[in-house]
């Protein structure tokens, strides 16, 4: 069930107990909470889901559970973060098989591919699923950048329909646009940029401070879709310190500690990371601390 590619997808957190084993009810908790708030999809087991310590069967487990709860609702995607082609499309399937709606796609993991080994990846992946696959274009972090020119590629193959624009070059939404129209759909996947990328055109916005607070990121992406533009911008100035903590390298820790100060989560991540500590953890509280105090009161959107 995936009709649309507009509207706030949240890249969520995956909540482990104290010992590190999955915390089911802290993360519905969560998906509650973003359903509550309007959100338009969900995204699961993706980079701010800790990705590289989720096992298969893990991912599945997550999955499940949000199906039972999103009953169709909104759409589920599925990450795929794999070393080898073979592991990616074993997942792909096996999301398929256990109800997922779509995939998100990153090329192959621990290893610097060519451009051409970059799409050889892609398409083998999506030649082996009916699901829609979001490919997720992150070269800051992941060393690979999918230029237009293989995208140009890519969208021969109908299930790959949407990108994850995070270059951080906010002039790519309009050369996309261009260039494919409505053969590529874009979502913004870097915080700092949404208001930007949505006012260039840009479809969606895989959020990361959205786990913390949702009603916040719905009212940006409802408000600038309708045209409202001051009333989204004053928001997201409000916002622009939290959305901050996103382009870091703890983000995982940073979103995680402003969920507890929500009420939407815990602060356990699993090994090798591991919580905020001292001088740092001071410095994000006093950004998460100083947004609190300061929540704009949202207008009506609905």
């Amino acid at each position: 069930m995936l009709t649309s590619w507009n509207g706030v997808f949240p890249a969520v957190t995956t909540k482990f107990s104290a010992e590190g084993a999955l915390d089911m009810q802290a993360f519905l908790h969560n998906i509650r909470a973003q359903l509550e708030a309007g959100v338009h999809g969900l995204i699961l087991g993706g980079s701010l889901g800790e990705s590289s310590t989720l096992s298969h069967e893990e991912r599945l487990e997550l999955l499940a559970a949000t199906r039972d709860v999103v009953q169709g609702r909104v759409p589920i995607l599925l990450n795929v973060a794999e070393g080898s082609t073979r592991q990616a499309i074993r997942l792909a399937q096996q999301a398929q098989e256990q109800g997922a709606d779509g995939l998100m796609l990153l090329p192959p993991m621990l290893y610097k591919p060519t451009a051409q080994e970059t799409v050889d990846f892609f398409k083998t992946v999506a030649q082996n699923t009916n699901l829609p696959i979001l490919v997720y274009n992150n070269p800051v972090d992941y060393k690979v950048e999918v230029t237009p020119d293989m995208f140009e590629e890519l969208l021969q193959l109908d299930n790959i329909q949407a990108v994850k624009e995070s270059t951080r070059d906010i002039s790519n939404v309009t050369r996309l646009i261009s260039r494919f129209g409505d053969r590529l759909h874009i979502l913004c996947g870097v915080d700092t940029l949404a208001l930007e990328a949505l006012l260039m055109g840009a479809h969606g916005w895989v959020a990361g401070l959205v786990d913390a607070f949702p009603r916040e990121t719905v009212a940006i992406y409802e408000l600038a879709k309708a045209g409202r533009r001051e009333e989204a911008l004053a928001i997201y100035r409000w916002f622009l310190p939290l959305l901050e903590l996103d382009i870091h390298p703890q983000l995982v820790q940073n979103i995680k500690l402003a969920e507890t100060l929500t009420g939407l989560g815990t602060e356990y991540v699993r090994l090798p990371r591991q919580p905020l500590q001292g001088a740092e953890r001071e410095r994000v509280l006093g950004v998460i601390r100083r947004a609190l105090a300061e929540r704009p009161v949202l207008p009506e959107f609905r």
